[in-house]
């Protein structure tokens, strides 16, 4: 292990978020994969794993390994006792729940109804603004398209990207992402809180809401919510929640978790391909012919129909390559942290007290030369095909490439991550063309992230559209 590393604090307080994630970039570059001690005043010890290998053991050992005091400290206001912010038994409740509703049948059927006509409303928008030439906030637009199949699919609610609630959300999320760069949060926020009260009540209210609407539906106590069975499922992931978990604060914690698991990191994947696929338009063009050669009925001005069964990555090789290409270099969680629960000796040797914080940085690993190349920093799809155009599925382990995480916190929502992702690029990369809008024009200046838990775009993606 490598010690007395420099203060990370000393950059995060002054500069921005990107400036962070490049820090951790050239600490990788520095040391390679070995484990790395962080020293942050105010904190608990802490390291920063860098090899695939001990994370493995760091994921595969989840009571060992827990969210902890630090991390539940800081996003306990926001996600409460929900699967995000929850070990043990309240995790276990929660996933249970998850992995019945998110089942390969049953999340399908869901999606064949709800995302295409969620995204006739997208569609719509698109069209005005190629229409009337004005510009359009691309990630916002994705984003109201995955709270509303997100919304539907899960809670049997209607929400955009612009409700109070989803407003609020964003807000306090971003307030949350700000407390893991401040370690005085509690003193600041004495001053300065008052608008983070105020959105979090407005979250809060709208768990409740949601909460007493599916009871209200179901005609039943909390434990006793009906089977849909023309589905053959429940209906809805809050009718499971609720006939899972008995306490309703649980029940909201675990319905809000869910919700921004969902909505947020599909649309920020979304729209940062677009934003990759904007400066790489070989790419663009070799996807567009695939999904010509693949779909020739989807013609501009036409009706999309898509049978969601077809989105598999047999069919659209360069497409899924794509979007992976684009998870590695602009992943959705950047960086995750978890806390050891007792005296643990890691298998490079390195030993933590206990209390210790465990940091990987998902955005310096997916660049980590020793794991993905010299190429390591730049968009290469084709390292996601093999010598027959094939997607490789397993082309890394879960460890090596962790944005949909490993070990018995998988993401539950992988599969309907992916199936949104290539409908969305299928439909609108074949009727439109997405251009960006660069300010000054003409230049390759690289857009920043914004500060939250995920990886929002600052200022959004501005587009202008246009029907091919």
């Amino acid at each position: 292990m490598v010690k007395g590393l420099e203060n990370p604090t000393e950059r995060t307080e002054a500069e921005s978020r990107d400036e962070l994630f490049e820090w951790f970039v050239a600490c990788q570059k520095r040391h390679g994969l070995e484990t790395v001690e962080i020293s942050v005043p105010t904190l608990p010890k802490g390291v920063l794993v860098q090899d695939p290998k001990v994370l493995e053991f760091i994921l595969k050992h989840e009571a060992l390994f827990t969210k902890g005091q630090f991390f539940r400290q800081r996003s306990w206001d926001l996600f409460g006792n929900g699967i995000i912010n929850s070990d043990g038994t309240l995790w276990k409740l929660q996933r249970k729940a998850g992995v019945h509703f998110f089942s390969g049948a049953s999340l399908r059927s869901v999606l064949e109804d709800v995302l295409p006509n969620a995204y006739q409303k997208t569609r719509r928008e698109l069209h005005s603004a190629s229409d009337t030439s004005n510009p359009i906030d691309l990630e916002r637009c994705l984003l109201d398209l995955t709270t509303r199949v997100v919304g539907k699919v899960a809670y049997d609610v209607g929400q955009d990207a612009s409700s109070p609630f989803s407003a609020a959300f964003d807000y306090c999320s971003g307030k949350t992402g700000e407390r893991f760069q401040n370690p005085v949060y509690p003193v600041t926020e004495l001053f300065s809180g008052s608008r983070f009260r105020e959105n979090l009540a407005t979250v809060r209210r709208f768990g409740r809401s949601i909460v007493a609407k599916a009871r209200e539906r179901h005609g039943l106590a909390p434990s006793k919510a009906s089977m849909n069975s023309e589905r053959g499922s429940y209906g809805s992931l809050l009718s499971m929640l609720v006939h899972t978990l008995e306490d309703e604060g649980l029940v909201q914690d675990a319905a809000l978790n869910f919700l921004s698991a969902g909505r947020d990191t599909t649309a920020q994947s979304l729209t940062w391909t677009f934003y990759l696929l904007g400066r790489h338009p070989l790419c663009l063009a070799t996807l567009r012919r695939e999904i010509s050669t693949v779909f020739p009925q989807l013609l501009p001005a036409k009706d999309p129909v898509i049978p969601i069964g077809s989105l598999q990555p047999q069919n659209l090789p360069w497409t899924m390559a794509i979007f992976y290409e684009s998870l590695r270099l602009r992943p959705p969680v950047p960086f995750e942290i978890k806390q050891c629960t007792s005296l643990t000796k890691l298998p490079d040797g390195t030993t933590l007290p206990k209390g210790s914080v465990v940091l990987w940085a998902i955005w310096a690993m997916n660049r980590s030369h020793e794991v993905w190349g010299p190429n390591a920093g730049a968009f290469v799809p084709e390292r996601w095909l093999d010598g027959n155009g094939k997607f490789r599925s397993d082309f890394k382990s879960a460890f090596e490439f962790p944005v949909f995480n490993a070990g018995p916190r998988a993401c539950l929502g992988k599969k309907m991550a992916e199936l949104m992702a290539m409908y969305v690029l299928v439909t609108v990369i074949s009727e439109f063309d997405v251009e960006e809008i660069r300010a000054p024009p003409n230049t390759d200046f690289e857009r920043k992230t914004k500060n939250s838990l995920t990886l929002p775009m600052e200022g959004g993606l501005p587009c202008r559209i246009r029907i091919r």
